[in-house]
């Protein structure tokens, strides 16, 4: 049995509890946050036992395999170090840290102490965007060239407005958009180039566009928006040889278009497809449990968080700057 602690009550600590009951060979064991109702509440459905601080849960309960850091960005340094001091693997969700030199010294801090720390940038396990990563690898539109994918909806409600602030969260680009950086780095490889351009000032109607120009030639236009009500997310991968899209806010949201001989008397050809709606989120946490056990390499590793971490950050300053930004390999540098 795994036995699980998880710090923060807030949406992704709840997403992630109820994760957990669901989960063969894992017991969520201890819930922690600061707010003593939110830390109730969420104790009250999951039927679990509730602590207003780290050393406290750890003190009374009798095992614990891994902490689950469910923070805001600018506390996942402390609280993954803190974690570290108690056991040998621990989960944070994404953004990995709020600057490269903050992941970097959680990164080398786990390493050191032989811990394995996980980070949970969880669209690599939406069925529609590992399907589609399929497809392109299968070479069903050929060589990609130009991607455009979209992500977004109303501003987010966190614990003392802290998404409000630039200083804590990052905004849009590293909460929302970093979503994208991580799965279009997953699928095509480094990125060289960043420009963005976004609203400035305005927190609570942001919205920004970021071009990504890969090593290998493709192109990416991403949208992200904290601008509209309702929350929606799309892609659009076009090769030489077709386009495979999805829109959530269709009801059959991914399908494959082929391009065929136009010798032959007929029009591109539809392949509609619609994957199992499962959660994302359990076979994230669910992966990460296997590789605390197996010792596997799992699908998306801390370096992979800096890396996109790193986009993020380049966007920002393209935005800042109103210039495009030529990215460093933050990998070679962390292991110099």
């Amino acid at each position: 049995m795994n036995y699980v602690l998880i710090v923060g009550a807030g949406t992704m600590g709840t997403v992630h509890a109820h994760s957990y009951l669901n989960m063969d060979g894992v017991q969520l064991a201890g819930i922690v946050d600061i707010r003593a109702d939110a830390a109730k509440q969420l104790g009250q459905q999951t039927g679990t036992r509730v602590f207003p601080t780290m050393e406290e849960a750890m003190e009374a309960l009798p095992e614990i395999d891994v902490i689950d850091i469910c923070l805001p960005t600018y506390l996942h340094l402390e609280f993954v170090k803190k974690a570290a001091q108690f056991v040998k693997n621990v989960i944070c969700e994404k953004p990995l840290a709020r600057s490269i030199d903050e992941a970097k010294e959680m990164i080398e801090f786990c390493k050191e102490k032989g811990i394995k720390l996980f980070v949970g940038h969880v669209v690599r396990f939406f069925p529609e965007y590992v399907k589609a990563k399929q497809i392109i690898e299968d070479g069903g539109i050929g060589r990609p060239g130009v991607i455009r994918t979209s992500r977004g909806g109303g501003f987010p409600a966190g614990w003392e407005n802290w998404y409000e602030s630039r200083e804590k969260s990052g905004g849009l680009v590293l909460d929302l958009l970093i979503h994208d950086f991580d799965y279009l780095r997953w699928c095509f490889g480094e990125v060289e180039r960043v420009y963005a351009r976004g609203i400035k000032g305005r927190e609570k109607l942001d919205y920004t566009l970021v071009t990504l120009k890969f090593k290998n030639g493709v192109i990416a236009h991403l949208e992200g928006t904290w601008a509209h009500q309702g929350f929606s997310s799309s892609f659009e991968f076009a090769g030489e040889k077709g386009i495979v899209d999805y829109d959530s806010k269709k009801a059959v949201p991914v399908h494959l278009v082929r391009h065929v001989d136009s010798s032959i008397q007929t029009a591109g050809v539809t392949v509609p497809e619609s994957p199992l709606k499962e959660n994302p989120y359990f076979q994230e946490l669910q992966h990460f449990i296997h590789c605390m056990n197996s010792g596997q390499d799992p699908i998306v590793t801390c370096d992979d968080g800096l890396k996109a971490l790193e986009i993020a950050l380049a966007a920002q300053e393209a935005m800042d700057t109103n210039k495009p930004v030529f990215l460093k390999s933050v990998k070679e540098e962390l292991t110099k």
